[in-house]
């Protein structure tokens, strides 16, 4: 009897045995992994981004505008200057004599003057003696100006804010009117000047906007068009002139490179979504994508094609409306109706999901 019940045991146990291990060699039904990609809506412009440089609207040459011996030069290469602050002299003492000389002959000249106007007044002169004496006194006293103003001549002014380029001269030395002393960076206006190809030079009617982002310096500057020649340089790029619309931040400085982004009208894409090309397979005839549903299966939908953008991605004019989840790779091994499981975005440590 015992005999009997261990024989059924074992049995019990080599049929458990076996279902165990017949269990473990089924395979579980095989999931497609796919990545997703949203439609991008497509608007009526594009841009493109360039390497640009700030630089000073004006610079400046500074001379004097009478000759002689420089007495003093109160800058040096590389001081910022404002806007009326004195930046050198010459040696006034001649000037001043000059005005001292003219301002006593003109004391009395004028004290001449007024004793024929009583004499003429009593009739005792002429009226073409007083006339006379009158336009003498008016030519003495233009005289007088001329020297005054050479007199103010001898002190050199910034004429705006700026940066002192370079010295060319030093103190004793003697220069002629007009000759440059100092150069000075015009800071007040500065622009960015860029480079571009003669590929947007010929569209260069359908810029819109302009800005620019330099590093360090958060959001993007504004920019307007100042000036775009039609002639190119030897590597056949045009030089493109741009002005700040406001007053840039101040961290931006001359000579400092910066993003340009120009934004120009696209009447190629008027509407539609954009898709990587591997998003988009043929179902016959028919352009289609597979669209995710919320049970995790996919659906075909077809769509209307019209050619690629500038980035190379398929445009669809007809069939999404920019809320649906595309898959975006190994489209040609999916079916209709098959139940797929999403692939993660690598995070940002992990980028290319390497680890």
């Amino acid at each position: 009897m015992i005999k009997h019940a261990e024989r059924g045991l074992g049995v019990v146990l080599a049929a458990a045995l076996m279902g165990g291990c017949g269990g473990g060699t089924q395979s579980a039904p095989f999931v497609q992994r796919v990545s997703l990609v949203q439609p991008v809506a497509l608007g009526g412009e594009t841009t493109r981004c360039y390497s640009g440089v700030v630089r000073a609207a004006h610079e400046v040459n500074l001379g004097f505008k009478t000759p002689g011996q420089i007495a003093r030069i109160l800058v040096a290469e590389g001081d910022f200057v404002r806007r009326g602050q004195l930046l050198a002299e010459l040696d006034d003492a001649d000037y001043r004599l000059a005005v001292e000389a003219l301002q006593i002959q003109y004391d009395q000249l004028r004290d001449e003057v007024e004793r024929t106007q009583r004499l003429f007044e009593q009739r005792s002169v002429s009226a073409n003696d007083f006339e006379k004496a009158r336009a003498g006194l008016r030519q003495l006293g233009i005289q007088l100006q001329a020297n005054r103003n050479k007199l103010d001549y001898t002190k050199l002014h910034a004429p705006a804010d700026g940066y002192v380029q370079a010295v060319n001269f030093s103190p004793a030395e003697m220069v002629d009117a007009g000759t440059a002393l100092l150069s000075l960076l015009d800071v007040s206006h500065m622009e960015v000047e860029v480079d571009i190809p003669a590929s947007e030079y010929l569209r260069r009617d359908r810029f819109t906007r302009f800005a620019c982002r330099a590093a360090g310096i958060g959001g993007e500057t504004p920019l307007q068009l100042a000036g775009l020649p039609p002639k190119a340089d030897g590597n056949q790029l045009y030089h493109l002139t741009l002005a700040f619309a406001a007053r840039p931040d101040r961290q931006l400085t001359a000579g400092m490179n910066v993003e340009v982004r120009i934004a120009m009208a696209d009447t190629t894409r008027r509407q539609g979504f954009a898709l990587p090309l591997g998003a988009v397979f043929l179902e016959g005839d028919t352009p289609s994508v597979w669209v995710l549903g919320a049970d995790s299966t996919v659906r075909r939908r077809a769509v209307v094609l019209d050619n690629t953008d500038a980035e190379g991605r398929a445009v669809i004019r007809e069939g999404l409306d920019g809320s649906e989840r595309i898959v975006r790779a190994g489209v040609s091994a999916l079916e209709e109706g098959e139940k797929v499981r999403v692939l993660d975005a690598p995070s940002q440590t992990n980028v290319g999901g390497l680890l």
